[in-house]
């Protein structure tokens, strides 16, 4: 007679009481679940995930559901929590093993859920938790740029600091859908007014063009041109009367005011530019609940026109208090910096236009409600302006539109008699009131500058720096010395 011992008895004991356990658990749990109005389903898995049920969550898992289970149309629990604004499920999913970047329906990850259903908080959330805002969905929609295209404010807010190198085309995406809070928003973060498409149009423009006049009114308030033109020659008056929309037009079309035709001093501009960036500043900070603290800056003199005082050669990290994340290092550039911050980028254009030269006289066009034409001579005003006609002539000059061979130009060269500041208008260019200029803010002291291409200055290392170019979005500086060269991004805020 065979015996069994002991230890194969007890495993046959237990092998036959296991089914039965985990048929008594996955019973308890279904009651459990009913008890909180639940069924073990996928349908009820996602409805406690949105609805923020993490003890219901739990229970699902107890019962053998699968943390990463997907519904029809690809999306998971992670990117309902995340519509559903419910941050202890979010938090939950992702200790259960979820990527917070997990793509979904349309290649979208949860924070793209949580753009498109509005759920700001979830949004910030999400980026503390090191949520990608760089990942494009299926139509090559980056989060900032879906959160512009559906008109969401509240993620743009969050998102901005985030995806610096995309606010001036998510401005530009704004004019187009007319969103006036989220143009107001973006421009608070630093995308610039001056931004343009690859066919010369600004932000007025395109949102003229497209009828949206709240967008308009407010692209006007915070200081886009209404004399700017196109390539070809067209204000954005012109483009909304061409597309049908004649009561903008006449919002934006007027006759130019002295102020419009005035040749701003350095000091003038510098001055305008730091109480906009100021005021700018202090809104922005007590709006922004992001990871990165700011506070507003102190109300400082602009210095007005150099850049001469010396400045720091810390390159630690910059404390200025600039609206959203701090300038990243990049051990790339060529030559370490004094922590320059680029506050504001300005440029003006005169709503005059040199038509052509003939002998001593000059045809020039003025634009506004009842464009005309004027001929003047030297010592001729500018009429409805301070400007005096100083030299009018014609000039040999290379032109990129015949292959860098010489051809003729008319020029004309003015006086603005309140300021004394010169300019020279050539045809076929827009006529500036000034170089353009960014105001520039010393990280280590707080002083403001404006600075303007050409313009030199020494750095608290003893070197010495050329501004080459300044524009909308980023300076580039020039160490003389070596020649190398880097740039210094627009941070923000206003224009």
């Amino acid at each position: 007679m065979n015996r069994i011992s002991p230890s194969v008895a007890l495993l046959a004991i237990s092998l036959a009481i296991l089914p039965s356990c985990k048929k008594k658990h996955s019973e308890a749990v279904k009651s459990d679940l009913g008890e909180a109005g639940y069924k073990l389903t996928q349908e009820d898995w996602f409805r406690a995930s949105r609805g923020n049920d993490v003890a219901a969550l739990k229970k699902f898992v107890s019962g053998g559901f699968a943390a990463d289970t997907r519904n029809g149309e690809g999306d998971s629990a992670l990117h309902a929590a995340a519509a559903g604004g419910a941050q202890g499920s979010a938090d939950y999913l992702l200790n259960r093993g979820l990527a917070v970047d997990l793509r979904g329906n349309a290649e979208r990850t949860p924070l793209m859920a949580a753009i498109l259903a509005d759920q700001t908080e979830m949004v910030r959330w999400l980026l503390r938790q090191g949520a990608d805002p760089r990942l494009k969905d299926k139509e090559g929609f980056k989060p900032l740029m879906l959160a512009v295209r559906e008109g969401k404010s509240g993620s743009v807010e969050e998102l901005a600091a985030y995806d610096r190198e995309d606010l001036d085309p998510a401005l530009l995406l704004a004019a187009l859908v007319g969103r006036a809070d989220v143009i107001d928003s973006l421009t608070n973060f630093g995308a610039s007014v001056y931004a343009r498409m690859e066919d010369g149009r600004t932000p007025l423009m395109i949102a003229a063009e497209n009828g949206h006049e709240e967008s308009v009114k407010l692209l006007l308030d915070i200081g886009s041109s209404r004399f700017t033109t196109d390539p070809e020659g067209r204000t954005a008056a012109d483009l909304a009367i061409a597309a049908g929309h004649p009561e903008i037009g006449a919002l934006i079309s007027r006759d130019p005011s002295p102020a419009d035709l005035a040749l701003d001093s350095p000091a003038e501009i510098g001055k305008s530019m730091d109480a906009l960036v100021e005021a700018a500043t202090v809104k922005a900070s007590a709006a922004f609940h992001g990871a990165v603290p700011t506070q507003a800056a102190a109300s400082i003199p602009i210095e007005g026109e150099t850049l001469s005082s010396p400045v720091s050669s810390q390159t630690a990290s910059v404390s200025t208090p600039v609206v959203g994340k701090p300038p990243e290092a990049n051990n790339s550039e060529p030559f370490p910096m004094p922590p320059l911050v680029m506050r504001q980028y300005r440029e003006k254009e005169i709503p005059v236009h040199i038509k052509t030269v003939q002998g001593d006289m000059a045809t020039v066009s003025i634009s506004g409600a009842a464009p005309r034409e004027v001929k003047v001579r030297a010592g001729d005003p500018i009429p409805g302006s301070k400007l005096v006609v100083l030299r009018v002539r014609r000039r040999m000059e290379d032109s990129k539109v015949n292959l860098d061979r010489p051809s003729e130009i008319s020029v004309v060269e003015v006086r603005d008699d309140s300021t004394g500041t010169t300019r020279e208008w050539i045809s076929g260019n827009p006529s500036n009131a000034h170089d353009p200029v960014a105001l520039v803010e010393d990280a280590a002291t707080r002083k403001r500058y404006v600075a303007a291409p050409g313009q030199r200055f020494k750095g608290g290392n003893g070197a010495d720096y050329l501004i080459t170019e300044v524009r909308p979005n980023q300076m580039v500086i020039q160490d003389i010395a070596s020649g190398a060269v880097r740039t210094i991004p627009l941070r923000g805020p206003r224009g």
